[in-house]
C-alpha cells in the first residue's frame, strides 16, 4: 500500500518497512529541485526514526524546503500507526505549525567571528588573557564511583543525614572550588564546560566530602549575564557526573538567588525546582541575620525536601569584651531561634574572614555545649591569612564540617587550602581521610583554569562587611519605608501568565526552569535568550575559543550535542567595508562559510553621513556619488529656486546641485573634499512663506 501526499517545495521522501503500511511518498506540487531520501526498517516506527534523523542532518541554503513539514509528519502518531487516509493532511493542520530552524552552526560561526573582530563578549574584571594550553584531565577509573554522603541522604532523608554527619569520627570538608572559590577569585567566571571536565574525577576520588558547593550565590546571575549559559543546565549536567556527593547551594533567604524581594510563592517554587534538578543542601542566610527573611528561606528549602543549613553571618569578635552588639550572647540567642525554626545543620558564615583561633574556640565550644546533637558547619574566607588556623580551632572545639578549596583556588579572598587542612589533621582524631595525590591531580587541572582567567597580581579583593551605623531613614531618604518582611506584602507570582508571556516571546521551547530564571532575573533572562538566539549554544565552545576566538588557520571541533560535531577551520578576517563590517571566513565541515561582523571600534570612529528624506521638503541630497569640490552658499543665506548650491565631481564630470525651492539655508552638512554617496544630505533649506 502506498500513500501520496502533496506538501511544500523541494524535498521528496520515501519510507520502506515490513509493517502493514509499507511506505509513503511525499512529493512537491510544482517544479523545483527534488531530493529523494529513502529509509527502511523492520517496522514503520524504525524507518520513520531513521528518516527523521536523516532529515535533521540536511543543510539546504538559499531556498525554502518542506523538511519541517516532513518532520512533523514523521512524528505524527496517526501516521506512525498507519491509520491515515487521503484526508490526513486536511484533518491535521498542525502539521503546518513548524518549529523554526535552529541553524546552530551558522550562529556559532557568527559568534566566533564577532569575538575575532571585537574581542571577548564577556567582561573579565582582571587584566588577563586565556591560556593557550588546554589542561590535562586526570585519569578517571572505570566503573561507578564509591558511595558517599548523598547515598545516606537519599536513603535516610535530611534528619538521618544530619545524624550520620554528627556521628562521623573525623573532620568533614565541603569543597567550594565549584562555586565560592571562583566567585571570590575570578568573579564567578568559571564555565560549566570546564567544571564538567573535572567533575568525574571529583566524584571518584572525593566521595567522602560532606558536600560540593556548586550553585547559588552569584552563579545563577553570572551564568546567564556573562557566560551565556543556563544555570539549571549546569546543575543538571553536574548532577549526572557526580551522583554520590551531596550538592550544596547558597540561598539568600527570602531573596532566593537575587538581589531584590520576591513574592513568597516564587521562593518556594524556586527551592522546589532546585531540588528536582539535583540540589541537596540549602545554606540559607541573610547578611544582616534578619530572622524573618531566613525563616522564609528555611521553610521553602525544607518543604522542597532539602537539607536546611541555616547560616549565622558572623561579624565582630566574640573574644573581645568591648564588642557589645555582636557578642557571644547575640550568636547563642540567634542560634536558639534557628533551632526552633527547624534547621538540620547549623552554619557559621564568616563571610569577611574575621574569625580568629581564639574566637573560633569560644563560639564553637559554646554552641556545641548547648546543642550537642546538631552538626556545625563553618565557612570562612582566608582574606587575612588566618583561615587554616581558625578552621583547625573550630574543628578542635567541635565543628563537624569546614569549608575549603583545592590549593590552586584557595587563599586570599577564597577559602582556606584543602591541602593544608588535610595535612594538619592527618593522623589525628580529626583526620579528613583525603589523599594528597588526588588533590594534587585536581589542582593541576584547576590551576590551568585559574590561569585562563587571571594572573596572580590582579585578583579582586572583598572589603570586610560591617553593620550599617546610620539609621534605615538616612539611607532611604525620601523613599517609602516598608514595615516587616518586604516579600510578605507582595502578591503571589502568576507562573502561568509568566510562562505564557515567555512562550509568546521565545516560542514553545520554554521549560519550567526557564520560567524560574525569568522570575528571578527577568531582564537578564531576556538578554540571555536574545544572545543565544543570535549566537547559538556558545556553552559548547572551549573556554579559549569562547573568550578569544580561534587563530587564523586553526582547526578545531565543537560538539553541539551528542553525536553532532562541527569541524571548523578559521580562514581569514576581511578588510573593513563602507558600512563598518568585516567578512570573517570559515570552513565548516569542509564547506566555505562566511559571516559579516560589525567592527565596533571602527564603527565608533566612522562618521555616517545622514540621508536626505524625500518626504521632508527642503532637504537637498546628492543626485549621485561624488566628491564635493565647492560649496556656493552659507548658512542664513537666502536662495532662489534653481540657484546653484554646490558642485560635485564624479567620473571626471562636474555636477551642479541646484536649489529645489526659494528659501533660507539653515544647515550645511558638507565641506569641500567630502565624499558622498547617492542621496547623502547636502544642506537644508527653510521655504520662504
Amino acid at each position: 500500500m502506498r500513500k501520496v501526499f502533496r506538501s511544500g517545495e523541494g524535498m521528496g521522501i520515501r519510507l520502506d518497512s515490513a509493517s502493514a503500511f509499507p511506505g509513503a511518498v511525499i512529493s512537491p506540487h510544482y517544479d523545483s529541485l527534488l531530493v529523494k531520501v529513502i529509509a527502511s526498517g523492520k517496522d514503520m516506527s524504525t524507518a520513520a526514526a531513521k528518516m527523521h534523523r536523516a532529515l535533521s542532518e540536511f543543510r539546504v541554503r538559499g531556498v525554502k524546503t518542506n523538511i519541517p513539514f516532513l518532520q512533523n509528519v514523521l512524528s505524527n502518531h496517526q501516521f506512525l500507526h498507519s491509520t491515515v487516509d487521503t484526508q490526513f493532511i486536511d484533518e491535521n493542520q498542525n502539521l503546518f505549525v513548524m518549529k523554526p530552524v535552529q541553524n546552530r552552526a551558522q550562529k556559532l560561526l557568527h559568534y566566533l567571528g564577532h569575538v575575532m573582530v571585537n574581542g571577548p563578549t564577556t567582561p573579565i574584571p582582571v587584566k588577563a588573557k586565556p591560556s593557550s594550553i588546554d589542561p590535562v584531565i586526570p585519569t578517571v577509573p572505570m566503573g561507578d564511583p564509591s558511595l558517599g554522603f548523598r547515598d545516606v541522604l537519599l536513603r535516610e532523608g535530611p534528619e538521618g543525614f544530619a545524624k550520620a554527619v554528627r556521628a562521623h569520627p573525623g573532620l568533614l570538608l565541603m569543597d567550594t572550588t565549584f562555586r565560592d572559590a571562583h566567585q571570590s577569585l575570578l568573579a564567578t567566571r568559571v564555565r560549566t564546560h570546564d567544571l564538567k571536565k573535572i567533575a568525574p574525577y571529583v566524584s571518584h576520588n572525593f566521595n567522602n566530602l560532606f558536600s560540593l558547593e556548586n550553585w547559588g550565590g552569584a552563579t545563577f546571575d553570572v551564568a546567564m549575564r556573562f557566560l551565556y549559559e543556563c544555570p539549571w543546565k549546569r546543575l543538571q549536567e553536574l548532577r549526572t557526573l557526580v551522583p554520590n556527593v551531596p550538592f550544596q547551594m547558597l540561598l539568600r533567604g527570602a531573596n532566593a538567588v537575587g538581589y531584590t524581594n520576591y513574592p513568597d510563592n516564587a521562593v518556594f517554587k524556586f527551592c522546589e525546582v532546585a531540588k528536582e534538578n539535583g540540589m541537596d543542601i540549602f545554606r540559607v542566610f541573610d547578611s544582616l541575620n534578619y530572622l524573618p527573611n531566613m525563616i522564609l528561606g528555611m521553610e521553602a528549602a525544607g518543604r522542597a525536601g532539602g537539607v536546611v543549613e541555616a547560616a549565622i553571618s558572623y561579624t565582630g569578635d566574640v573574644s573581645d569584651p568591648m564588642r557589645q552588639k555582636y557578642s557571644l550572647a547575640y550568636y547563642v540567642k540567634l542560634t536558639e531561634e534557628l533551632m526552633k525554626a527547624g534547621t538540620h545543620v547549623l552554619c557559621i558564615k564568616d563571610m569577611a574572614g574575621l574569625l580568629k583561633p581564639e574566637s573560633s574556640r569560644i563560639l564553637i565550644s559554646a554552641l556545641r555545649d548547648r546543642y550537642p546533637d546538631v552538626p556545625i558547619h563553618v565557612h570562612t574566607h582566608d582574606t587575612a591569612g588566618a583561615g587554616v588556623a581558625a578552621m583547625l580551632a573550630c574543628a578542635e572545639a567541635g565543628a563537624d564540617v569546614v569549608d575549603v578549596a583545592v590549593d590552586s583556588m584557595a587563599g586570599m579572598t577564597s577559602q582556606p587550602s584543602m591541602g593544608a587542612m588535610v595535612a594538619c589533621t592527618k593522623g589525628t582524631k580529626l583526620d579528613t581521610d583525603c589523599r594528597r595525590q588526588q588533590q594534587n591531580e585536581e589542582d593541576e587541572e584547576v590551576l590551568d583554569e585559574r590561569e585562563k582567567m587571571t594572573n596572580m597580581k590582579c585578583l579582586r579583593w572583598l572589603s570586610p562587611l560591617s553593620p550599617p551605623h546610620s539609621p534605615p531613614s538616612q539611607v532611604l531618604k525620601s523613599l517609602p519605608r516598608i514595615e516587616g518582611r518586604p516579600g510578605a506584602t507582595l502578591p503571589p507570582l502568576d507562573f502561568d501568565a509568566l510562562e505564557a508571556g515567555l512562550r509568546l516571546l521565545h516560542g514553545d521551547d520554554i521549560t519550567e526552569e526557564d520560567v524560574m530564571s525569568a522570575a528571578m532575573y527577568p531582564k537578564v533572562f531576556q538578554e540571555y535568550k536574545e544572545f543565544t538566539g543570535s549566537f547559538g549554544p556558545v556553552d559548547c565552545l572551549s573556554t579559549r575559543l569562547f573568550l578569544d576566538g580561534p587563530k587564523i588557520a586553526e582547526e578545531f571541533q565543537v560538539e553541539i550535542e551528542r553525536g553532532k560535531t562541527l569541524h571548523i577551520k578559521a580562514l581569514a578576517v576581511g578588510d573593513l567595508n563602507k558600512t563598518g563590517q568585516r567578512g570573517v571566513f570559515f570552513e565548516l565541515n569542509g564547506q566555505l562559510r562566511s559571516v559579516l561582523v560589525k567592527d565596533n571600534v571602527a564603527m565608533k570612529e566612522m562618521k555616517f553621513h545622514p540621508k536626505a528624506l524625500k518626504s521632508v521638503r527642503g532637504q537637498v541630497g546628492a543626485p549621485m556619488p561624488g566628491k564635493v569640490i565647492e560649496v556656493k552658499v552659507e548658512p542664513g543665506q537666502k536662495v532662489e529656486k534653481g540657484q546653484p548650491l554646490c558642485v560635485l565631481s564624479a567620473m571626471k564630470m562636474e555636477t551642479v546641485v541646484n536649489s529645489p525651492l526659494t528659501g533660507v539655508v539653515t544647515v550645511i552638512h558638507v565641506n569641500t573634499d567630502n565624499s558622498l554617496e547617492g542621496d547623502d544630505l547636502i544642506l537644508e533649506i527653510t521655504a520662504e512663506e
